[in-house]
């Protein structure tokens, strides 16, 4: 049986491994491994070319994680905190996201992810949360996951794949929604109020975490990408 190719967006940046120190397209391996274990076919996508031209060649996508948004793209100046802005990444990841949704590709947006598919749509974004919500739960010390309980709305689809019980999931994420795109639906929350899913009704499917469900040993949202992208 062939496996549903699932592209995964990745980042670009300096780093050392064995004897070689350079400029790298790298993802960490979990995306690879939780694609694998759902069912599909994990190919990692560098943000080079017309990244939105292989949209027809795939089965679903998933917009990985990485660093902030330039807030031009959202009408807005850098905050002081925003930062690791890739503008070429922006780029090559909004026209993917935007062509992924006309096809109605199978979409899942995970951290950034989420953030790319609501500026795509016109949302905006809290530059640096804890203005927002007054702490910094949501990516409590560099490079160390924070688990923080999230309430899903019952009914959405969602739900239906995670359940309808409050989830304690891994966060890392000093940015979230502000202004919700046209069309998404909130379908997740923090306790704090930040929005930590969204879902676009009508479509296939294309869902998105605020969280980071590759570091979860639940699958479930992988599975149900690899599902629909079958």
């Amino acid at each position: 049986m062939t496996r549903p190719l699932i592209g995964i967006t990745c980042y670009v940046e300096p780093a050392r491994f064995t004897v070689w120190d350079m400029t790298t397209a790298l993802l960490p391996y979990m995306y690879v491994e939780q694609v694998a274990r759902a069912g599909g076919q994990p190919v990692i996508l560098p943000p080079a070319g017309d990244l939105a031209s292989v949209v027809g060649r795939l089965d679903g996508v998933i917009l990985a994680g990485g660093g902030d948004i330039d807030p031009s793209l959202y009408a807005e100046t850098p905050h002081e905190r925003t930062g690791f802005v890739r503008p070429f990444r922006d780029s090559a990841e909004f026209a993917l996201a935007d062509a992924a949704l006309k096809a109605g590709l199978p979409f899942l947006g995970i951290c950034r992810g989420l953030q790319v598919l609501n500026v795509t749509l016109g949302g905006s974004l809290h530059q640096h949360l804890p203005d927002a919500v007054g702490h910094s739960g949501h990516a409590p010390a560099p490079g160390e996951f924070g688990h923080m309980p999230v309430g899903v709305t019952p009914g959405s689809r969602m739900a239906e794949i995670v359940g309808g019980d409050p989830l304690t999931v891994p966060h890392y994420h000093h940015q979230a929604i502000r202004r919700l795109g046209d069309g998404l639906l909130a379908t997740a929350h923090a306790a704090d109020g930040t929005i930590e899913a969204v879902e676009l009704p009508g479509h296939r499917f294309a869902l998105a975490t605020q969280w980071h469900p590759e570091a979860a040993e639940d699958g479930a949202l992988f599975r149900a990408l690899v599902g629909a992208a079958g």
